[in-house]
């Protein structure tokens, strides 16, 4: 458990201020790329970015600031913490304010899209400086799993009720000037619940079931519970048609019980509910049915609701291996020049960022995905307990499942969702959210204080009188 230990005295975070660095210089160079892009551009008004101004340094200073603000505080706290997370994700936001700073301005109003997308990042970087920092006891939230997941039903409930609809879908919940969706926040409540109930029931999941002819079932009577928590979070999601974070949700429920009891035959029989249950969505649900029309093909519609996916596919092609380079596609919202992605800045960055980056860059961008997961991976199997370590699992399980959903929809590989790209995709609510994933990924990954040094030889005549002690 993380406790309270003896005064920790500042220490040096040498590998994250080295990866830091480097982050920095790509980053910097990006810039530069997209300054000359946009310069070569100003006097061809057929360019994709005629008339747009050069890239401004100063959001990019700021930003860069905010990271090594955050790693300055890490060292003056003394954590024996993971020092590759802050740089990865540090790199993902850095490539979404470049990318944001790139699009149309207009798309966010007020500050505009680029600005707005700093405060957010920032935002999300004290998120996570404060929570690695600071947080130093895991009871909080192993002793009131279920007031948790009450509070995130009640949520969701709430914005079913009071929420803002947008395309069909009633997300948003506005409260005064603050506006978000709770659904954001649900993936990090559900994966504490089941962390709290899968730990205190693990030995009793693993060991014991329930037979059903010739199936073997988990223990009913145990599994329950947690089966009705996550049920009536994924009613009210589906009822509310966003079919991302239900995805998601499933996905981190199935992998989280192979992950506490190793038994596949649980992945199994959830994949053959999710199969059946698909299928009777598809029959019932109109939105679901056209989501999967589109994903079948969606060329049949390429002027209407396949124009998305269509364009995307082409934004792919056009990248290439090695890309067009930063603004120097075509990925303008809603008008010309044509290939323009409509929502690109919410549901399809990572098209833009396949079309100017190539695949070289969008195998890169999977990496760093990668290496969250890795990373959560690796401080859940050095774990103290059960908990930390399935919520450990949990939390990076969570953005590396976002990630993939995303990116297989803009692939056409699986039907689109409207969840968004972690760490890259423009919003509030889910960079903050994110911001609380990887912050309690560092804290959990805590060592405690670092031992003292080995005792130097003694001398004189101390040393005389040990050597002859019996």
């Amino acid at each position: 458990m993380l406790t309270a230990g003896p005064r920790i005295h500042p220490r040096l975070r040498r590998r994250e201020l080295g990866l830091l660095a480097i982050a920095a210089l790509g980053l910097t160079v990006g810039s530069v790329s997209l300054a000359l892009t946009r310069l070569a551009g100003a006097d061809d008004p057929l360019a994709p970015d005629a008339g747009l101004p050069l890239a401004d340094p100063t959001a990019l200073a700021i930003y860069l600031g905010a990271l090594f603000a955050a790693h300055g505080l890490l060292v003056l706290t003394g954590r024996r913490t993971d020092e590759v997370l802050l740089p990865t994700v540090g790199l993902l936001g850095g490539i979404s304010l470049l990318l944001m700073e790139r699009l149309p301005q207009d798309l966010a109003g007020g500050l505009g899209l680029g600005t707005t997308q700093l405060v957010w990042l920032v935002l999300s970087i004290a998120v996570i400086t404060v929570i690695a920092a600071f947080i130093r006891s895991d009871a909080w939230l192993r002793l009131y799993k279920y007031t948790w997941a009450a509070f995130g039903v009640g949520l969701l409930l709430l914005t079913f009720v009071l929420g803002r609809e947008v395309n069909g879908q009633r997300l948003t919940l506005a409260i005064g000037p603050l506006s978000g969706q709770p659904s954001e926040l649900l993936k990090v409540i559900l994966v504490i619940f089941l962390a709290g109930y899968l730990s205190e029931n693990r030995a009793l999941l693993v060991e014991e079931s329930t037979r059903v002819g010739p199936i073997r079932l988990p223990p009913l009577p145990y599994l329950a519970p947690m089966v009705a928590m996550w049920a009536i979070a994924l009613s009210i999601v589906v009822v509310q048609r966003d079919l991302g974070a239900a995805l998601l949700f499933f996905a981190v429920f199935l992998l989280l019980l192979y992950v506490t009891t190793g038994r596949a035959s649980f992945v199994a029989l959830g994949l053959l509910a999710f199969v059946a249950g698909g299928a009777g969505l598809y029959q019932a649900v109109e939105h679901v049915q056209t989501r999967v029309d589109i994903w079948l093909d969606p060329f049949a519609t390429a002027s209407g609701a396949g124009y998305q996916v269509v364009q995307a596919l082409h934004a792919f092609a056009r990248g290439g291996i090695l890309g067009t380079g930063l603004g120097a596609g075509l990925p303008e919202v809603g008008g010309l020049p044509p290939g323009g992605i409509p929502a690109l800045h919410t549901d399809f960055p990572f098209a833009a960022l396949g079309e100017e980056l190539g695949l070289i860059g969008v195998m890169a961008i999977l990496g760093l995905y990668l290496v969250v997961i890795e990373r959560g991976l690796r401080i859940a199997a050095s774990a103290a307990d059960d908990f930390r370590a399935i919520l450990a699992a949990g939390l990076s399980l969570v953005i590396g499942v976002q990630a993939f959903i995303i990116a297989a929809g803009n692939l056409k590989l699986i039907p689109l969702t409207g969840i968004t790209l972690p760490f890259i995709s423009y919003g509030g609510s889910s960079l903050l959210t994110n911001g609380l994933v990887v912050g309690l990924l560092i804290a959990l990954s805590d060592r405690g204080a670092q031992p003292p040094p080995p005792p130097t030889a003694r001398r004189g005549l101390r040393r005389i009188l040990d050597r002859g002690a019996p």
